[in-house]
């Protein structure tokens, strides 16, 4: 990380010339098709905010969600992504931890982060190491982020720890399988297919369940000779809630961070009780990266896995998308044929 420099503002990397840019907006909630690449001017950086060039910008699971209007945007038309890697533009008032031709990497900014441009607060930017490139960057910091705040803070893992994760071969999935072996720790992933399966068990998943074609707690009551598990992991939502339960042990968490089927609804407290004094929880990533400081500690850790090379991500070129083709990249991930993460390269 610098420390903190002092910028003439007055000599900003592209000065006050006008900038076009190309962005992704949609006017209306629904399907993939009403996302629409336009041409816009961005505007300037305001106070404590950084413009970025972005060179790689991250897909995510949650932009389907803020489209089809199950996390409504604060209004429309409305830009879409909080992820992406790119190089200092420029810089506004009372930024000191940047300047411009840095190269940085973000993951919570504000909606428009599928853009060729996009201003970001100082307070969510993090300096990209050398060793590590845009497009590993984009296609790995909301997801590593992710991963610490469930493995280190919201339950820790801890060494030769048998846990459920569910997805285990999407974008999240990889990463916690690499980060768990990293730990020492037994991941049982859910894979919805057998080559599915094969690259959970090479990123370092202890053991795969197909929930296909196996009852994932029948299979998780085998695995751990009948002692279920401590904590289960479930982004998948309305459809492996209550196999997700079943799988817990006495005084269990359930974590649950997301509704890849659906959102649970309709929850009766009882079935915590029935099934035994379960705990649940409902974290995201804000709730546990809130400043500068926790960003930096969970930023280090995950450059350093990914330097090291403990944590590798690598992108099939396949699922590298042109800017414009968001809409098409929205329809590949939301048929669940990707595996691992997927890009908008501007």
């Amino acid at each position: 990380m610098h420390l903190p420099v002092s910028v003439n503002h007055d000599t900003h990397t592209g000065g006050s010339e006008t900038v076009m840019a190309t962005r992704i907006e949609f006017t209306k909630h629904g399907g993939p098709d009403v996302l629409h690449a336009v041409d816009w001017t961005p505007p300037e950086p305001g106070d404590n905010e950084v413009q970025v060039e972005n060179k790689a910008i991250g897909i995510n699971y949650i932009d389907t969600y803020i489209r089809s209007g199950l996390y409504p945007p604060p209004s429309l038309p409305s830009g879409l992504g909080t992820e992406a890697a790119g190089i200092v533009a420029k810089t506004g008032k009372n930024v000191t931890h940047f300047r411009p031709g840095d190269r940085v990497v973000y993951a919570q900014s504000s909606l428009g982060a599928y853009s060729s441009v996009h201003n970001v607060p100082e307070h969510n930017l993090a300096l990209l190491p050398p060793a590590i490139s845009f497009e590993q960057a984009a296609a790995s910091f909301l997801k590593g982020l992710t991963v610490f705040y469930l493995l280190r803070k919201t339950y820790e893992i801890k060494p030769s720890e048998m846990f459920l994760f569910h997805a285990a071969a999407g974008g999240v999935g990889l990463i916690a399988c690499q980060w768990a072996k990293a730990l020492g720790a037994k991941l049982i992933g859910t894979v919805g297919s057998a080559q599915k399966a094969e690259r959970a068990m090479q990123a370092g998943a202890w053991a795969t369940i197909n929930y296909r074609e196996e009852d994932i707690a029948g299979r998780v009551r085998t695995l751990t000779g009948g002692k279920k598990l401590p904590v289960v992991y479930d982004s998948v939502g309305k459809d492996t809630w209550e196999s997700s339960l079943d799988c817990l042990q006495r005084r269990g968490l359930m974590v649950s961070f997301g509704n890849a089927s659906g959102p649970v609804t309709g929850v009766n407290l009882g079935i915590l009780n029935q099934k035994g004094s379960l705990y649940v929880t409902r974290p995201s990533l804000n709730g546990y990266v809130t400043n500068r400081e926790e960003l930096q500690e969970a930023s280090s850790e995950l450059f350093s896995l990914i330097a090291s090379g403990v944590i590798k991500v690598q992108v099939e070129e396949a699922q590298k998308f042109a800017l414009a083709d968001a809409a098409h990249a929205h329809k590949v991930l939301e048929s669940r044929q990707t595996q691992g993460s997927s890009l908008l390269i501007p």
